[in-house]
């Protein structure tokens, strides 16, 4: 015999639904075909015989008249005999016969009467006892029936109690499904965890010993519910019927609209579903209408369930049938055409940013969206072919889900070349579309290929003159200056600026879009000047034409503070950055790789400021995010490598910088191939390592690679290539090669003068390590100024507590130390011994030779008091 498995909280709940009430007690067991309802009541009526002494009265309701029944039952089991004349009405002779037999039951106890499978309520009333405790009345049925019957609402088993009920068929040979439990627990979910399902095939499963769980499910799978195993009933068995059998009882009692609408249901996807779209696809028929089907007749059935607020959904097996019924149905067609217009619909309102609001609002919809693409291909005219495929993918990449994209962008392109061929628009669209997710995963040589095939395609198709000319140029443009290869971007961007202006007028988002990235070009080639004024009209003209709230206003501010940021800004660059950040956080929500890159800028900001604690937080933040989403091979995780690596580099934690620095360089190398000013910075960022824990000979060779680079790429006036010479000069005079540091020292402050102007940290730098070489040199008359230039102009750029202001107090006091200045030198020194704890701690190198320094200042003051 089959286990009773996963209903043991029912059978509570049920016995005490029938003992609560000291009147009659009618309780129902409610729900779609397949649930067991019919053996619950079994179970129950066996469990609980003792209580009821005065029998168990089992009725079919749909086998016959249930009077009848009650009658047929009274003369066999009680030895009752109905007289004939207890009415002189006729019609009423056998609704008097069963009353008599309830009045004259055999005394005893409680009597359970068990009516099962009632459909409809009013056709059994009259048959149910009077008002006595000793009846308690228990039906099964698919229907609701109303409020005044309790009813125990059946629903299917758990996923843990279907694979239990499945188990039960094996405790001889559980080695079967315990070298296929994945496959079980698939078979199980298949089958939606109904009962009768997971019966019937559990049973075919022990029959068949030589069959696999995997095989069984490919054969479900291919044949659906007309697979032998669903149909087959055994002889011991509470069910009438297989899962068609059973579903078809419920078939039977639907009008046409009621069957039609649940055809077109079950050509959503198996998830929930929203009642608005359902109307869509039905805008002929009345919306009233419609509720009344569903409500008084599917629902109401158990064919359909209510899953929340305009929220409904099919059983797996339910919408099986009904697609199963679909192929008979004469409007399937045109149902078909319909919901693929209504989800062509959706596709089409889905942004290239979906906001969270917007992600939230069309994320019940993705499900059938994704049914659309794949199974209703066929039924998308040639104009709607690519919508649903490019709304999936704009879904999941806004979110940078770009694993999750990344098959969609894949399929429409398929899709456009399987029905149009190699030479069409939508083929274009395609390859861009695809390009652009490479783009975004940072697979730079994939990206470029499809964006050139893309670009010249459009070109033959649609002319120089046309929007989407504009988007090839444009993203072509965009990973040429993520490649560093800003020359060839640069006319790329000047193109697709001049054609989106002529074809969209001065105001359009598209016209901001390029002001920025063109702007982004001048930032990356080290032109500020010309970066500044484009980002501020893009950000205005973002801020006319999509209001304060939109991830392209996000991008733009982001954009603008970090300008100000490498301009030595900081106090413009901070306001900027926390709008960013915080218009993300509420747009997008807190798991987005723009919000990863908000928290970069922010903590770069602190970084610069030397506000070290705080950018660490933030940095290994983004990292994490930046893992998440784009995995471990992707340029913005090299970044934020570098990043923190060079953070714990300035703190003195070369031990934990190293393998970071190492590791970015690795990434760089390979995603960007040998020659990027990605990987430039990532040789120059190690010789850093390397110089501060004076491994000059490592040092050297990386610091040359990458001003050789640098110069390459970026040209001879680049702010990166000033910091090469910077560092390289750095080398040479902490190798005592001051004849080879000075000319280097020299050109790197007058290139930062004329390309960062007379105030910015970097020149501050510039300053200090040339004053330190005329110091080395005993150069002091020529070194104090520049201390003092640059002592100045870090305390104006960055507050006076600054780690850099610090280092400047240092190397002035250390000079006065020098003249013999000490009570000149000691309140530097001690200004910067309190600065340097205060943020750096006690242990960084920094603090401890200033301490050092301050000690040996106080020696000398003590051995030499005047």
């Amino acid at each position: 015999m089959v286990e009773f498995v996963g209903r043991e909280v029912e059978l509570q709940n049920l016995h005490q639904m029938l003992q609560e009430n000291n009147q009659v007690a009618i309780a129902a067991i409610a729900g779609m075909g397949g649930l067991g309802k019919t053996e619950l009541a079994l179970q129950y009526a066996m469990a609980h015989r003792e209580i009821y002494k005065g029998g168990i009265c089992w009725l079919l309701a749909k086998a016959g008249d249930v009077g009848i029944q009650v009658v047929q039952f009274a003369r066999t089991c009680l030895d009752l005999n109905p007289p004939d004349n207890l009415t002189e009405d006729p019609n009423q002779k056998l609704l008097a016969q069963v009353q008599y037999c309830f009045q004259h039951w055999r005394e005893g106890g409680d009597v359970l009467l068990v009516l099962d499978d009632v459909g409809e309520y009013q056709q059994v009333k009259p048959y149910l006892p009077s008002p006595s405790s000793r009846f308690k009345v228990l039906i099964t049925t698919r229907q609701h029936l109303g409020a005044s019957i309790k009813e125990l609402s059946l629903d299917v088993l758990q996923p843990e109690e279907a694979l239990e009920l499945l188990e039960s068929f094996f405790k001889e040979t559980p080695q079967r499904i315990e070298q296929e439990l994945a496959v079980a627990n698939q078979l199980c979910k298949w089958l939606g965890y109904l009962p009768l399902g997971l019966e019937l095939v559990g049973r075919y499963l022990a029959r068949k010993q030589d069959l696999s769980f995997t095989e069984m499910l490919r054969r479900l799978e291919k044949k659906r519910l007309e697979q032998p195993a669903l149909i087959k009933l055994e002889a011991d068995m509470t069910a009438k019927g297989g899962v068609l059998a059973a579903f078809e009882l419920s078939w039977q009692e639907l009008e046409d609209s009621h069957k039609q609408l649940g055809c077109l249901l079950s050509l959503f996807a198996a998830a929930p579903i929203s009642w608005k779209l359902v109307e869509q696809c039905l805008p002929e028929k009345d919306q009233e209408e419609l509720e009344e089907i569903r409500d008084d007749t599917l629902v109401k059935l158990h064919l359909l369930q209510r899953k929340g607020e305009g929220i409904y959904q099919l059983h797996p097996l339910l919408r099986e049938f009904f697609q199963y019924k679909c192929t008979g149905l004469e409007q399937a067609e045109e149902l078909k055409r319909s919901l693929c217009k209504v989800m062509v619909a959706v596709a089409q309102n889905i942004p290239q940013t979906p906001t969270l609001e917007q992600i939230t609002t069309v994320s019940p919809a993705i499900s059938h969206l994704a049914e659309v693409a794949t199974v209703y291909q066929a039924w998308l005219s040639d104009d709607d072919l690519i919508c649903p495929f490019i709304g999936l993918g704009k879904f999941y990449e806004g979110q940078g889900s770009y694993t999750q994209a990344l098959p969609w962008r894949e399929q429409c392109l398929s899709a456009a070349r399987e029905r149009f061929g190699d030479e069409h628009p939508d083929g274009a669209t395609s390859l861009n579309d695809l390009a652009g997710l490479y783009d975004s995963q940072g697979r730079y040589s994939e990206a470029e290929s499809l964006y050139i095939q893309a670009l010249s395609m459009r070109k033959r198709l649609l002319g120089d003159e046309h929007p989407n000319m504009a988007i090839s140029l444009n993203n072509l443009a965009e990973l040429y200056r993520l490649q560093g290869r800003y020359n060839e971007a640069e006319p790329l961007y000047i193109e697709a600026l001049s054609i989106k202006k002529r074809l969209l007028g001065d105001e359009h988002p598209d016209v901001a879009q390029s002001l920025n990235n063109l702007a982004l070009l001048y930032y990356s080639h080290g032109s500020y000047s010309k970066a500044e004024p484009l980002f501020i009209q893009a950000l205005s003209m973002n801020k006319r034409l999509l209001g304060d709230e939109h991830p392209n206003m996000a991008i733009s501010l982001n954009n603008l503070a970090e300008l100000y940021r490498l301009q030595g800004r900081y106090s413009e660059a901070e306001p900027l950055y926390k709008e960013a950040f915080s218009m993300r956080k509420r747009l997008l929500g807190d798991e987005h790789p723009d919000v990863a890159q908000s928290l970069n800028s922010l903590a770069l900001l602190y970084y610069s400021q030397g506000s070290y604690s705080e950018a660490e937080h933030l940095y290994i933040e983004a990292l994490s995010m930046r893992k998440r989403f784009l995995e471990n091979e992707h340029p913005d995780v090299a970044q934020s490598l570098n990043n923190l690596a060079e953070l714990y580099r300035l703190q003195g934690r070369y031990n934990e910088a190293e393998p970071l620095y190492i590791e970015a360089l690795s990434i760089r190398k390979r995603l960007l191939g040998n020659e990027h000013p990605d990987v430039a910075q990532s040789l120059n960022n190690l010789a850093l390592l390397y110089y501060s824990h004076g491994s000059y000979r490592d040092a050297e060779p990386l610091f040359i690679e990458a001003l050789s680079m640098r110069k390459r790429l970026l040209g001879d006036e680049h702010p990166d290539v000033a910091q090469s010479l910077s560092n390289l000069a750095a080398l040479y005079y902490s190798q005592e090669r001051y004849s080879d540091a000075e000319p280097l020292f020299i050109e790197a402050l007058s290139m930062r003068k004329r390309l960062l102007g007379d105030e910015h940290p970097d020149v501050a730098q510039s300053l200090s390590n040339l004053a330190a070489l005329y110091y080395s040199q005993e150069r002091y008359s020529d070194a104090e100024p520049l201390f003092i230039e640059a002592l100045s102009m870090r305390k104006r750029l960055l507050g006076n507590e600054h780690p850099d202001v610090a280092i400047s107090l240092k190397n002035l006091a250390k000079l006065y130390h020098l003249q013999g200045r000490y009570s000149d030198a000691e309140p530097l020194f001690i200004q910067a011994l309190d600065i340097c704890e205060q943020r750096l701690g006690v242990d960084h190198p920094l603090t401890v030779t200033v301490h050092e320094n301050l000690a040996d200042l106080r020696e000398r003051l003590s051995s030499n008091p005047e």
